[in-house]
């Protein structure tokens, strides 16, 4: 939802908007907000098509980052290790923003109460609009450097949506480690799937995954509500 969101070139009131006029009637019915956001997200690319086209894009590489990055007999891409140190900064960012911070600490509690927090006078759905748009933002971050070594074309975001709901049901809903070390899984098997197993691409991914809910409903670091 955030990438389609930023991708179809929505500002962040935009996106504000969206959050207060639609998402707010379906707060606290999971399966109702995922609905709701493929239905917006499906109108946000079929507009998307119509106003930019559907010719494919990519966004060009700054040149200080082209090229390889030698160390002995070892060379690996400038740009995918750069990205690789950025990815590492946000992670750290949110760890401490989340476990560090007042706003990640109204951000918690309103997950797990959300009427206590609001009863001791916090604005707690003004910290999940922030969040949200936070999230947007990091969408569109996520999407510029992506865009670099793959190509942006319509229905690509779906494509990012298959691994990212991979990610958040090995990882556990809820839980920033469990979404790293389920990137990270993901990623690999999605890497030497398509090299071992090319016909089995998705079953390599989603194979694993459907073993692991048998023994562990929540995920790797899921915990219930």
């Amino acid at each position: 939802m955030y990438n389609t969101l930023v991708s179809a070139g929505f500002p962040s009131s935009k996106r504000f908007l969206i959050d207060t006029s639609l998402l707010r009637f379906v707060k606290g019915y999971e399966l109702r907000q995922v609905l709701l956001a493929l239905g917006v997200a499906l109108v946000l690319n079929d507009l998307a098509l119509v106003v930019w086209g559907g010719d494919t894009f990519t966004v060009p590489v700054p040149g200080p980052l082209q090229g390889p990055l030698r160390l002995g007999a070892i060379a690996y891409p400038r740009y995918r290790l750069f990205v690789l140190a950025v990815g590492l900064l946000l992670f750290a960012g949110l760890w401490l923003l989340l476990h560090r911070t007042r706003l990640g600490a109204l951000i918690r509690a309103g997950v797990d109460d959300l009427e206590m927090v609001d009863a001791m006078g916090v604005d707690i759905k003004r910290v999940f609009i922030y969040t949200f748009m936070l999230g947007s933002a990091l969408a569109g971050l996520g999407g510029t450097l992506g865009g670099a070594f793959l190509s942006l074309y319509p229905s690509a975001d779906v494509e990012i949506l298959v691994f990212s709901l991979a990610v958040v049901i090995i990882g556990g809903r809820g839980s920033l480690v469990g979404a790293g070390v389920g990137s990270l899984l993901v990623g690999m098997l999605a890497t030497f799937g398509q090299v071992w197993f090319p016909e089995l691409a998705y079953f390599v991914i989603f194979g694993p995954m459907a073993v692991l809910l048998a023994f562990r409903p929540l995920g790797l670091f899921g915990r219930a509500t």
